[in-house]
Formats: C-alpha cells, sequence, structure tokens
C-alpha cells in the first residue's frame, strides 16, 4: 500500500476510534465497483483493526468480470441495492471510498449517492474518506452536503 494511501487510512482509523469511543463498530463499505480492489483493502485494514466490515455482494465477481457484475441485468437479477440498503440497515455506520475517476476527484456515483440517503435517514454514521469533488465537477454533491 503506497504511504499516501497509509496515512488515509490511520486519519480514517482516529477519527472511528474517536467517534465510537474505541468500541468495534459495523461498518459497510460504500463505493463505485470502478474501486473494487480499493473496496477489498479497506475491508482488509478495518478487519484487521477488529471491525466487523460488509462490502458490496458484487466485489469479487466485478474483480473477475467488472462488465458483467456491474451490468443491469446483473444488479436486477441478483437483487444488490437491496441487498445494499439491508447491509446499512443492520450496520453501524457506512464508510464512502470516494476516489478520483474519470478525471473527477472524490467521485461519488449514483448507488452511492442512494446509499449515503439510506444511512442518513436512518441515522448512521457516515465516513466519507476523500473530500467531496466541486459541484461544478458533479452537480449532485450539493445533496451529500
Amino acid at each position: 500500500m503506497e504511504k499516501s494511501v497509509r496515512k488515509q487510512w490511520r486519519n480514517l482509523w482516529k477519527i472511528l476510534k474517536k467517534k465510537f469511543n474505541n468500541l468495534y463498530i459495523k461498518i459497510t463499505i460504500v463505493s463505485s465497483m470502478f474501486f473494487s480492489k480499493e473496496i477489498l483493502n479497506a475491508k482488509k485494514y478495518l478487519e484487521n483493526k477488529g471491525h466487523f466490515v460488509s462490502i458490496p455482494p458484487n466485489t469479487e465477481v466485478c474483480l473477475e468480470d467488472s462488465r458483467t457484475a456491474t451490468s443491469l441485468e446483473y444488479c436486477m437479477k441478483n437483487n444488490l441495492l437491496q441487498k445494499c440498503f439491508e447491509r446499512i440497515r443492520d450496520h453501524d455506520a457506512i464508510l464512502v471510498l470516494n476516489y478520483e475517476k474519470s478525471g473527477i476527484k472524490g467521485y461519488i456515483g449514483g448507488a452511492s449517492l442512494m446509499e449515503i440517503g439510506i444511512a442518513y435517514y436512518l441515522g448512521k454514521k457516515i465516513f466519507i474518506l476523500n473530500n467531496l469533488p466541486d459541484v461544478r465537477e458533479l452537480r449532485y454533491v450539493g445533496e451529500i452536503l
């Protein structure tokens, strides 16, 4: 793992410890499936710190065949969005992995936006790893604030 990424994770760990008084929590990772590899790295890191971590159900499949794992047919057939919403309901917090995608730093896709909305509605803690993009780059960023 590169140095800047390790620093990001250490900072996140400090925030989690402070917010949850050093308790171990159940976290659901939310992200664009474009970042499947990063999702698995985050899961491993947080589990090594003692947290219970859920990831999108198609993460491993996406590493093998991203076209199938992100197709509308696959997502509908496997009821992926409903499964993600249920995990949010059953966990303490969500962690949004928002890396750069298509030239947009801090990218958050449509499905992630919906998951943030569900977490907000359910009163869950929401952690966003990187700064949000400028509203000129991603119009719906204002909805997240």
